[in-house]
């Protein structure tokens, strides 16, 4: 007979009382934009406020470890991605040059792009030769690139 899986959620490090209202705010706007009607929408522009959302949470706790002298601990900033209140991997990629203000990791995964390329978000507005503001159809990001 298989083990029976239960939940051992450790407790919050000390000093997630003090993040936790914001995180919550992140969270209740998630659910509002899932629950959002999706009339007269295609299905991607309908996932855009929630990939808008997940991003802004994740830049809020990348923020707060990384760029705000740590703010919060090493050990709650590790509870919080092993919890998932931010992305990780997402997080890799800011660290990386050229990726800094990356909106989502499927604008990078040439496999999910039409051409076989980086989305067109990723390309700097100075190089577009149009006029039009550029938008992706993925997450409904106007542009990421790092030189914008």
């Amino acid at each position: 007979m298989p083990a029976v899986r239960t939940s051992r959620s450790k407790k919050a490090p000390e000093g997630f009382s003090e993040i936790e209202d914001t995180l919550l705010e992140f969270e209740n706007r998630l659910k509002d934009a899932e629950a959002e009607s999706s009339d007269g929408k295609t299905k991607n522009e309908s996932l855009w406020p929630i990939y808008q959302i997940h991003h802004q949470r994740s830049r809020y706790v990348y923020d707060l470890y990384y760029t705000r002298e740590k703010a919060i601990s090493t050990k709650l900033y590790q509870w919080l991605l092993k919890n998932r209140y931010a992305d990780a991997k997402l997080i890799a990629k800011w660290r990386k040059q050229g990726y800094e203000q990356l909106c989502c990791l499927r604008c990078i995964q040439t496999k999910d792009n039409i051409h076989g390329g980086t989305c067109v978000c990723r390309v700097p507005h100075k190089q577009l030769k149009s006029e039009k503001p550029v938008q992706c159809v993925t997450c409904g990001c106007r542009g990421c690139a790092s030189t914008d």
